[in-house]
């Protein structure tokens, strides 16, 4: 017999790769978790640059915005870039910690109308959006070839652009669920002008739209109620509470099918819960989940499960994530670089707003971290203007400041420095990104379930552009799309996973 690896005690399963790189991860954050957790509006209230290790400080202080950009990136960071091997140590470790994003190369480029989609399918519907429920739709379609499933739930459908698109477009049967009553009506709106237009074509010239809209439903997801029962009454509150969910119980829909189960950027616990329902409900076949607003999760034990939710990461020491880490994990680190290639005048906002955090503590200590939004032009003011609207907010009278003082000409000097900070903070938001993506797969790998994380979007136009895919059965035939996802690999299911150790 031969013997278990050194570092495996004998009849203990070897970790799989996804548990391996959660466990670096949460290694590196531990490393590094001062930096993590650190706010970036508090740089001068809490001197954040001395933090930093002192063999770092010359050469981020002297990075010029492209060079800087190359750190982000991995490239070589620009003409005169001398960084110290802690530092792109660290970089290179953060970066390689990530799931493949499938950046896209060359200068960033505004999403533009997707001509993939029925123009009836763009109205009201931003660049972005389209983006997004082109490429979810269609990998909605594969999953329900594989799965035999023409049912789609789509919970958390805002507008129903989404469902409109499955429903009209794909010719699939669609249950759209949003807890936003307004939203949802809004939806049936947009369902209804979509009809009639479809209603003045008809005879006129062939139509690849199905004239079937999706049905609404006004209510909150219940995350412990059984999969028949999930609805909770909508906010605002309706007429009355919402009916029992029409989906039906454990065994299916109303006439006893399956479904599949899907979320567009599910918010906060959202994203869990359409997890632990597919996991427990034979009703669902499969689900696949973008995911958001992680900042939103639930962590506390009391609490109904945002994070973690698998047993291996709660079981690796230190792998809380803080408020701040899981905002971090929301950045678009995208847009980041090409504004540090761009050499943006957006990235002064973040100086500005770190003064403004002086000024506000300094007149009164229990104002801290107070919310403020001077506005979203604020990059195009100066500081005295950014300040004129953003001491109000925190009931402070502008008069009382001098904004022009020389101390803060000398913390308005140190930009390069804050936005050097910031750089740091980017670099590691992909990897806490991934640990709570990770953890989710491990909750579903863990019952046995086929999973895969699959960079669908392009992050330059949506940055939350990981999908979780799940099902009962393998998912090759969905993944497959002729080597176009080459980046993506299926976990394998607990019973694969021990063949491959022991074979026959």
């Amino acid at each position: 017999m031969a013997a278990a690896p050194q570092g495996t005690p004998q009849g203990t399963p070897r970790p799989c790769p996804e548990q391996r790189r959660a466990a670096h991860i949460v290694q590196l954050l531990t490393l590094y978790r001062p930096l993590l957790d650190a706010f970036v509006i508090d740089f001068f209230t809490e001197d954040l640059w001395a933090q930093l290790p002192p063999a770092w400080q010359p050469a981020l202080a002297g990075a010029s915005p492209v060079q800087l950009a190359g750190l982000l990136g991995g490239g070589a960071g620009g003409a005169g870039a001398a960084w110290p091997l802690s530092l792109l140590a660290f970089a290179a470790a953060a970066r390689a910690l990530a799931l493949p994003r499938r950046r896209a190369r060359g200068p960033p480029r505004p999403p533009c109308q997707s001509c993939r989609l029925h123009p009836l399918l763009r109205r009201h519907v931003k660049p972005k959006k389209q983006h997004e429920i082109q490429l979810l739709g269609e990998l909605l379609r594969r999953l329900s070839r594989a799965t035999g499933c023409q049912r789609v739930v789509d919970v958390g459908a805002g507008q129903g652009h989404l469902s409109r698109f499955l429903a009209f477009g794909l010719g699939m049967e669609v249950t759209a669920v949003e807890s936003d009553a307004r939203l949802a009506g809004l939806a049936q709106r947009f369902d209804q002008e979509l009809l009639r237009e479809l209603g003045k074509a008809r005879g006129s010239q062939p139509c690849p739209l199905t004239p079937r809209a999706p049905q609404h439903l006004a209510g909150r997801l219940d995350p412990a109620a059984p999969w028949g029962e999930f609805l909770l009454p909508p906010e605002p509150p309706g007429a009355g509470p919402a009916a029992r969910n029409p989906l039906g119980g454990p065994g299916g829909s109303e006439d006893g099918g399956r479904v599949l189960l899907t979320g567009l950027h599910a918010c906060g616990d959202l994203g869990p819960a359409l997890l632990c329902h597919f996991a427990r409900s034979p009703a669902v076949a499969a689900v696949a989940l973008v995911g958001c607003c992680y900042m939103k999760l639930s962590t506390a034990p009391q609490q109904p499960p945002g994070y973690p939710l698998s047993a291996s990461v709660a079981a690796l020491p230190g792998h809380q994530l803080s408020y701040r880490a899981r905002e971090a994990a929301c950045h678009a680190l995208e847009e980041f670089e090409g504004r540090l290639l761009g050499g943006s005048a957006h990235l002064r906002a973040h100086c500005y707003r770190a003064v403004l955090e002086s000024l506000i503590r300094a007149a009164d200590p229990a104002k801290r971290h107070l919310g403020l939004q001077p506005g979203r032009k604020a990059h195009g003011l100066s500081f005295p203007q950014y300040a004129q609207l953003g001491l109000p907010l925190a009931g402070l009278d502008p008069a009382e400041f001098q904004l022009d003082s020389e101390a803060v000409g000398a913390m308005l000097e140190q930009q390069h420095k804050v936005v050097a900070f910031c750089t740091l903070g980017q670099l590691l938001a992909p990897a806490v990104e991934t640990l709570i993506l990770l953890d989710r797969l491990l909750y579903l790998r863990e019952q046995g379930f086929h999973c895969a994380l699959v960079p669908l979007f392009n992050p330059r136009f949506s940055p939350r552009n990981l999908v979780l895919v799940a099902a009962r059965t393998p998912l090759a035939t969905v993944l497959d799309r002729g080597g176009e996802d080459e980046d993506v690999e299926e976990a394998e299911s607990p019973q694969e996973e021990q063949s491959r150790h022991n074979p026959q």
